[in-house]
């Protein structure tokens, strides 16, 4: 499995909506890939945010810096 196959599949990882022997060959991926396994970490603790409906403050400081950063990326200006 490469990281393509692993992307095109993961809503389905997450759903659980894989046969066993997908299951298992994403586990290996997710084993020797750290870029990967790193997307699923992120993305699950996202959704316990999610599901706990946590709100996070941030300073106007921080809040100000994540703005611009995220409009920098997309190549708009801030």
């Amino acid at each position: 499995m490469t990281c393509t196959d692993f992307l095109a599949r993961m809503t389905d990882y997450f759903d659980n909506e894989v046969d066993a022997e997908l299951l298992e060959e994403i586990r290996a991926h997710l084993a020797e890939c750290d870029h990967c396994e790193i997307l699923v970490n992120t993305t699950r603790q996202t959704i316990q945010i999610y599901r706990d409906h946590q709100v996070y403050e941030f300073s106007t400081e921080m809040r100000e810096h994540t703005i611009s950063s995220i409009m920098h990326r997309c190549g708009l200006r801030h």
